[in-house]
Parts: structure tokens; C-alpha cells; sequence
């Protein structure tokens, strides 16, 4: 009996440990597409409703949760039991022409995007005195290009997942600014409906940023290039999907959506204890975000700001650039994936490098970053409940989805996102 704890606590342990590589392993294409929702648009878009509003917009990342794991989980069943992306879906279901027009406005919202995550980490290179920031827009650019087109899938799907660590500075950073917690607890518990323009829109802008048509076409095409990666090279290889791969993939979706959305509750955090709390309710730049927290929380969080921009810059722009690239190869049946060779499929990356070559310009031509950043997510705002109703009637198709349908309850979180957003974006502009 005496010896009884000290043979416990070694089986605890192991089995711990066990019970946590196995989670490890399920960590895929969720994680990744959860992580590059906050790229430095979503940063930006937090840290203006939290400058301007302060903790108002907290509870929002309580409901933004459920509505993103949804909508993600069915775009992954599409891709894990259709063996074939969204695009393809939707190709199947409508006529081509409303799928072209999809992909059309999902490339030019994506193009803005990729130029304002290019400027917030140009500016975040020279606020660490290491460059002007044009010149670090063109260097990520053109890099994150030619990586895109040379390295293989299995490559950057390891790089992207390390990457989301990138997103642990920001969870720092809230707890370096020391808000007031029970403030906090009180604006969660007891939350305030939206009102007037600028807060209803704020609303669509923090819908638009979190639960974005990019990721919807992203998380499906992973779903494709990960069964691609197994050798399962064609549609009907990789049609039908097993209980396990279905119940590793929700694992795998809550893990990464879960991450985002803390994150997106702390940038908030972070921006409405600093920046609101101190007079400062409005900012044009990434600039300015990051410098205002330096004398009330410290250099240690401007750096982790700062930082935590390039990485999940570099985690996000392969994102835009790839889904944009998924959209239009799936919708007008092209050779795709980033395992092809350049040869094979040059339409494809054609698209890739065409989303970030248009990032660079838009930064040419002089933006203002965190203006691009926040209509960024009001466009993808408005669009994602078009992509939403598309969803809905694909995932509801029992040939589409081999017999596999979504569950009722997620049909009717997707319709509810749908109508969500489109009722937040009408009262956005009444």
C-alpha cells in the first residue's frame, strides 16, 4: 500500500504524455487554418475595436467560436468525404459562372488583405529598426511567393503549423498590459448590444476577419492536399471518409479554432487596457498600436506586438494566396496543389503569385494599413454570408457528400452564421 502513490504518479504521467502525443498528432490542416485567421488584418481590425471601444467587443470572441468551428468542420467533411475542395463542390452543385464570380471577389479580397498583412510587417521590421518597411514588403513578398511554388506541400504544412506559436505573443502581451480584471469579467458576464454606425460596423468588421471566406476554401483544399500527401491521387481514392478521420478532424478544427479565438479576445484585451484606457480610441497605423503600448506595458510587449506580426504574417499570406488559388483551379477544373510541379500547374500558382504580386502593388501605390486592414474584413464581412448559403446547400446534398451529411445541428449553425452576418451587415449600412 505504502508503495501504491509512487507506482501511480509514473502511470499518470505516462499516460499523459501518451494521451497528448496522440492530440499532437490530430493537429493538422485545423490548426493551421484557425491560426492564419489572425494574421495581422484580424490584429489590426481587434486592436481598433478595442482602442475605440474598449472592452465592449470582448464577449463577441465567445460568440464567434462555435459559428468559426462550424463553418470550418463542415468545409473539412467536405473536402475529407467529396474527396474534392469547395470550389469543386460548388462547381457541382451551381452553375460554373456563380462559382467563378465567388472566386473572382475572394482573389480581390484576398489581394487587399495579403497588402495589408505585407504592411503591418514591413512596419513591424522598421519599428525594430531593422529596414524601411517597403523594402520588407517586397522581400516577404517576392519570398513567400517563390517558397509557395518551390517547396513541397508536407514542407510547408510543417512550417505553417510551427508558425502558430507566433500567436502566444499576444496572449502575453494582454496579461503585460494588466487590465482590470474585474472590469473585464463584468463587460463579458454583462455585454452590450451594438449601436449606431461605426459599432455595428465594427460588429461585421470582427465577423468578417474571424470567420472569413478564405479559410472555408483553405481548410477544404488541405483537406485534399493531406489525402494527396497519403498517395490517394484521385477524387474517388479519397472519397468516403472514416469515423476516426472525421472525429480527429474535429479535434484538430477545435484545437485551432479555440486558439484563434483567445487570441482574438486578448489583442482586444490588450488594445482597450493600453490604448482606450489611456485616451488614445483611434489609430491609423499598425505603427501606432504597438509604439502606444510601449509606456504603459513595456518594451517586452511591444516586442512580443511586433514580432508577433511577421509571424503571423508569414502564416497568413500563404493562406490568402493558396485559397484564392484552391477557388479558381476547383472551380474551372485546373491541375492544382503545392505539390505539383510549376509545369503541371501553372494556372494554379499562377493565381498564388498573382494574390501577393498584387499585395506588393496596392502597397506601391501607398495604402494605409490599418484602413486596408479593417475594410479587408467588412469586405470579407459581406461576403462570407454569400459563401455561407452556398455551403449550406452543398452540405445539405446527400450525392455531394456521399451519404455523409453534416449533422442537423450544423446545418442550422451555418444557417444562423449566414443570417448573423448578413443582418449585421445590413444594419451596418442602415
Amino acid at each position: 500500500p505504502c508503495g501504491a502513490p509512487g507506482r501511480f504518479i509514473p502511470t499518470f504521467a505516462r499516460v499523459t504524455v501518451t494521451r497528448i502525443s496522440k492530440w499532437l498528432r490530430t493537429l493538422g490542416p485545423g490548426l493551421v487554418t484557425g491560426a492564419a485567421d489572425d494574421d495581422p488584418a484580424g490584429i489590426a481590425t481587434y486592436s481598433v475595436v478595442g482602442a475605440q471601444f474598449g472592452n465592449a467587443f470582448l464577449w463577441s470572441a465567445f460568440l464567434t467560436w462555435p459559428l468559426m468551428a462550424c463553418a470550418q468542420m463542415t468545409c473539412a467533411r467536405i473536402g475529407l468525404v467529396s474527396g474534392a475542395g469547395l470550389g469543386s463542390a460548388i462547381r457541382k452543385k451551381f452553375p460554373r459562372w456563380i462559382g467563378g464570380v465567388l472566386a473572382l471577389a475572394l482573389l480581390v479580397a484576398n489581394a487587399i488583405n495579403i497588402a495589408a498583412d505585407l504592411a503591418g510587417m514591413g512596419e513591424a521590421m522598421s519599428m525594430l529598426h531593422l529596414g524601411p518597411t517597403l523594402a520588407y514588403v517586397a522581400i516577404f513578398g517576392v519570398a513567400l511567393a517563390v517558397l509557395g511554388v518551390r517547396l513541397p506541400y508536407a514542407t510547408i504544412a510543417n512550417v505553417l503549423k510551427w508558425l502558430a506559436l507566433a500567436l502566444l505573443a499576444y496572449v502575453i502581451s494582454g496579461f503585460l498590459a494588466k487590465p482590470d480584471w474585474s472590469g473585464v469579467a463584468h463587460d463579458v458576464l454583462l455585454p452590450t448590444m451594438p449601436h449606431g454606425k461605426d459599432q455595428w460596423q465594427a460588429l461585421v468588421a470582427i465577423l468578417g476577419t474571424t470567420i472569413s471566406p478564405y479559410l472555408f476554401y483553405w481548410q477544404a483544399g488541405q483537406e485534399i492536399e493531406e489525402q494527396k500527401d497519403e498517395g490517394k491521387t484521385s477524387e474517388r481514392s479519397r472519397a468516403n471518409a472514416s469515423r476516426k478521420e472525421i472525429r480527429d478532424r474535429r479535434i484538430d478544427v477545435a484545437t485551432g479554432t479555440i486558439a484563434s479565438n483567445v487570441v482574438m479576445f486578448f489583442i482586444i484585451l490588450t488594445a482597450a487596457a493600453t490604448l482606450h484606457a489611456h485616451g488614445t480610441h483611434h489609430i491609423e497605423t499598425t505603427r501606432q498600436a504597438a509604439e502606444a503600448l510601449r509606456p504603459v506595458a513595456g518594451d517586452a510587449a511591444f516586442v512580443l506586438f511586433t514580432v508577433g506580426l511577421v509571424g503571423t504574417g508569414l502564416l497568413a499570406i500563404p493562406t490568402l494566396a493558396g485559397s484564392a488559388a484552391y477557388a479558381f483551379a476547383e472551380t474551372f477544373d485546373w491541375r492544382y496543389g503545392l505539390n505539383e510541379r510549376f509545369r503541371r500547374a501553372v494556372p494554379f500558382y499562377g493565381v498564388y503569385v498573382a494574390a501577393i504580386l498584387g499585395g506588393i502593388v496596392l502597397n506601391l501605390l501607398g495604402i494605409s494599413a490599418v484602413r486596408a486592414l479593417v475594410w479587408s474584413a467588412i469586405i470579407n464581412g459581406l461576403l462570407a454570408p454569400v459563401v455561407l448559403f452556398v455551403l449550406l446547400a452543398v452540405m445539405v446534398d446527400a450525392k455531394l457528400m456521399k451519404g455523409q451529411a453534416s449533422p442537423r445541428i450544423a446545418v442550422a449553425i451555418i444557417a444562423l452564421t449566414a443570417l448573423l452576418m448578413t443582418g449585421a451587415g445590413v444594419a451596418m449600412f442602415l
